[in-house]
């Protein structure tokens, strides 16, 4: 890679990661991170080494990786106060500061390996491991902070870094894998160094000229994005391993793309530098890695070019995907224009997709210049000893209430620094106000987020009888994540392929097709497509719309999961001349942002072929109970990580039982964006809710002749109405009808079984053992086929009740009861501050559709389908496999766009 030690600012003249170290007269350890707002008192080892407590695990990290606090001192019993005596003096320890300036978490910026450099550098250098107090680094100290950054992120438990990152070197540099050579501590271990080799690009290589021509065209942007860039990086190293001929040849080219770049930037050819950047982004990175790119990037470069036209140069990709840190390279005469008008852009794009896309913050254009000295360091002495203002913010408020007498002479020295500083500095001037503000109580005095939480239950049929009856059975140990399995004596037995229909290998496929066929000319089949969650295992809890998510290319373009369904029902309504009616189900989360999103991209269709089903049963979410907790980490299946990611899990464990604890056990989760705080309860009633809210009656109402509904995921792509499967479903007679798939290892969550002798589905989290699924050859879809008539009687109506609303709801209330409810775990994304966030586990109640299964008055056949049709994708590190097996192929075979 090429690194060009960035040195952008943002309206403060800061750079973009500091990290500030003092002796101070106590015997403890203070730590504090500026952009987090968090500060921590360590005043033991177990503190320092507990690193998932709070949000300063980054610096405690960097404070054993510098070897201030040795890493074999752990659990030895010493005391943390002799240590830092025998290092500062007796009485004496030491404060560490850190700031990241404007730059988020998951930037792909590279800023935890920098900021972990920055902390590492200046407490060597403080402690005598680095020869200068000041300026710059020797290449041999640079090497050693470089590897020691590495090994802080594997302390902290992230598992590595960027070794890439050129942060500490100045200028321009190249950046690539060495082999090892005898006398390297990887000799014998590995081919490579663990650290690169950085061959930095003097002037004889890239003459100031150039160098100014860049800065000039360069605009570096933070596009808002927050992505784990982890699956990424996974699989740009399969794909090198496995070296497949497409994506070796296109790394070839992207090698070759290197080269030219070098000889470019020698030039100072900043145009032809641009084009070459774009040309390697739009093929060979995306032909190794589709997923390197975005709808919301791709949206970017065509109405920044659609602008700016042939003064835009040039797309740079920046870390492993794009979305956050970007480049966008601009004629010189226009580069001023562009930083303003990219940020309107960024913003208007950001607007459109963020229902769509996990933002986690508006997007930032910096203020770029390269830095020709890397990593430097300053001693600041008298009234030049300052640190960030918002450390000020922070830490003053709690010195003003205390009185006087009781602050210690380092406390009073701060205060009288930030006073002097605010009378002769702009900067700390402006910040009075701000320091008066967190004196005072905080919060939501108008009471309009509780209001608009009550508003959203109000409006989306929350039960509050319900809930309490939940939260009562939850508190009273009757309800449970234990409590989901069935019976320990319950006999759980397979399946054998005879006891389920395959249109492959039926002998009357085709007579099967023939009928199935005939009624989709007739016009007696419609799709139900469930859309009401927001994929939280698909952003790692971020919250957005699965069903409008961008999240793969078909013809040219990105398209979202409702995009495909859409166009897969469009193609069988072509095929055999009649239009299918295509419902999606929605919830609170999701209504409003798919109804604009049809209404903008289907006007034509919708409310005609088109129809929503929206949600009228809710729940609120709760904080966990610590049984609960303890039974998800304890009694379940784990993942065996290595030693310092175990510890890392433990420690952030510990922190959210004491977070649970202190919230209290199964009160409402509250602390989070109204959004954040509400579930839905299950795609049980998402079928009912097509009864309750007028939906079927509305489609009967359309087309009379309605029969059958297709009802499955958001996320099987391959659903679509089989005229095989048509036939199938209605001449057997049936009141449901399943599709199941043969078994992976990676498919969790039950599947089909006999259960004390019954043929059923059942969940994964209701069998009696774990490896109970294991065992059982079908893993359910979930794609259900409803003979309408006969689902009507199971609940007690006929077509014409659908008309009363009262009697649809008793017959839907008295079904729910027998059906069981289970309790669940989510992870819930809690964003504050500029781009950070925190991750919550909360509770809440489900109940499911398969288990219609277990009600022996209701009549259900099962069939065997291609995994292609079955196949869900709940988590984006599927996409590459599923993108290589065809399976992407197969369903763009499906849809006619």
């Amino acid at each position: 890679s090429i690194d060009l030690g960035v040195h952008g600012r943002d309206a403060a003249t800061r750079p973009p990661v500091e990290a500030f170290f003092r002796v101070i007269d106590e015997p403890v350890i203070r730590l504090a991170s500026v952009d987090l707002e968090a500060s921590a008192r360590l005043e033991t080892l177990d503190d320092v080494f507990d690193f998932g407590r709070d949000y300063l695990g980054l610096l405690k990290a960097g404070i054993i990786a510098a070897g201030v606090v040795p890493p074999g001192i752990e659990r030895s019993g010493a005391s943390l106060a002799d240590l830092l005596g025998t290092i500062f003096g007796p009485g004496r320890g030491f404060e560490l500061v850190s700031n990241v300036n404007r730059i988020p978490k998951g930037s792909r910026l590279a800023v935890s390996t920098n900021l972990l450099g920055a902390l590492i550098g200046v407490c060597m250098r403080a402690t005598g491991q680095i020869q200068s107090l000041t300026g710059p680094m020797e290449e041999s100290e640079r090497r050693i902070v470089a590897a020691r950054a590495i090994l802080g992120e594997w302390i902290g438990g992230s598992g590595g870094g960027w070794q890439d990152s050129g942060g500490l070197w100045p200028g321009i540099k190249l950046i690539e894998g060495a082999p090892v050579q005898p006398g390297d501590p990887e000799h014998g271990i590995s081919r490579g160094r663990l650290l690169p080799k950085h061959t930095l690009l003097g002037r004889n290589r890239i003459p100031d000229t150039a160098r100014q021509k860049l800065q000039d065209s360069l605009v570096l942007v933070h596009g808002g994005m927050a992505q784990n860039v982890g699956p990424i990086l996974e699989m740009a190293t399969e794909k090198y391993l496995l070296r497949n001929e497409p994506e070796w040849t296109a790394r070839r080219q992207a090698v070759a793309t290197l080269d030219e770049i070098l000889a470019l930037l020698a030039s100072g050819d900043i145009r032809g530098l641009g084009a070459a950047l774009t040309q390697n982004f739009f093929g060979p990175l995306q032909t190794i890695i589709p997923w390197v790119t975005t709808r919301y990037t791709e949206e970017l470069i065509s109405r920044t070019r659609a602008v700016f036209g042939e003064d835009f140069w040039g797309f740079w990709m920046l870390g492993g995907m794009s979305g956050g840190g970007m480049g966008f390279i601009f004629a010189p005469h226009r580069r001023t224009e562009a930083q303003a008008k990219l940020l309107e852009i960024m913003l208007a794009t950001k607007r459109e997709l963020e229902s769509a896309l996990p933002f986690a913050m508006d997007p930032v254009v910096y203020d770029f210049t390269i830095n020709e000295h890397g990593s430097v360091a300053a001693l600041l002495t008298g009234a030049e000893a300052l640190l960030p203002v918002a450390f000020y913010q922070h830490s003053v408020p709690g010195s003003l209430r205390r009185e006087a007498r009781d602050l210690t002479p380092r406390e009073r020295a701060d205060l009288q620094q930030f006073t002097r500083a605010a009378r002769t500095q702009p900067e700390f001037a402006t910040a009075l106000p701000t320091l008066l503000d967190r004196m005072l109580p905080s919060g939501d005095p108008s009471g309009r987020t509780a209001q608009k939480l009550d508003d959203l239950l109000a409006q989306n049929g929350f039960d509050r009888a319900q809930h309490e009856q939940i939260r009562a059975d939850l508190r009273g140990g009757r309800i449970g994540l234990a409590l989901n399995r069935l019976s320990a004596s319950t006999r759980i037995e397979d399946v054998p392929a005879s006891d389920l229909f395959d249109a492959a290998k039926s002998d009357s496929a085709a007579e099967m097709a023939r009928l199935g066929a005939a009624s989709l000319r007739r016009g007696e089949v419609a799709v139900v497509t469930y859309a009401a969650g927001v994929g939280s295992r698909w952003t790692q809890g971020a919250g957005v719309v699965k069903a409008v998510h961008p999240f793969a290319k078909f013809s040219g373009r990105h398209r979202g999961f409702l995009d495909v369904h859409l166009a897969k029902s469009r193609q069988v309504g072509r095929e055999f001349g009649a239009a299918v009616p295509h419902v999606f189900t929605t919830s609170y989360l999701t209504h409003a942002p798919i109804a604009e999103y049809l209404q903008t991209h289907y006007p034509a269709e919708f409310h005609h072929t088109i129809h929503l089903s929206p949600g009228r049963s809710i729940g609120l979410r709760m904080v966990p109970t610590l049984r609960d907790l303890h039974f998800a980490w304890e009694e379940t299946a784990q993942q065996k990580l290595d030693e310092q990611k175990e510890k890392m899990r433990d420690s952030v464990r510990a922190a959210l039982t004491g977070w649970a604890r202190a919230a209290g056990e199964a009160t409402d989760y509250t602390d989070n964006v109204s959004g954040q705080c509400l579930h839905p309860v299950g795609h049980w009633f998402e079928i009912p809710n097509l009864l309750k809210n007028g939906t079927l009656a509305r489609l009967l109402a359309l087309r009379p002749q309605l029969q059958t509904l297709l009802v499955h995921n958001i996320d099987t792509l391959g659903a679509t109405l089989d005229p095989a499967l048509v036939g199938w479903f209605q001449a057997s007679g049936a009141t449901l009808g399943w599709e199941v798939i043969p078994r992976r290892i990676e498919d969790h969550g039950g599947g089909l079984a006999r259960v004390d002798g019954r043929l059923r589905l059942v969940e994964g989290l209701a069998l009696p053992r774990e490896d109970d699924e294991f065992a059982l050859t079908y893993y359910s879809t979930n794609s259900c086929w409803i003979n309408i008539d006969r689902l009507l009687a199971l609940f007690g109506l006929t077509r014409a009740e659908l008309a009363n609303a009262d009697r649809t709801a008793a017959a839907v209330r008295a079904m729910a009861a027998r059906v069981p409810t289970y309790v669940t775990l989510k992870d819930v994304k809690k964003r504050w501050g500029h781009g950070q966030e925190d991750v919550y586990p909360v509770a809440q109640f489900e109940k499911l559709w398969g288990d219609m299964t277990a009600l022996p008055e209701c009549s259900h056949i099962f069939a065997a389908v291609p995994r292609a049709r079955g196949q869900q994708l709940k988590d984006q590190a599927q996409l590459d496999g599923w993108a290589r097996d065809g399976s992407a192929a197969y369903i763009d075979s499906l849809c006619a766009w």
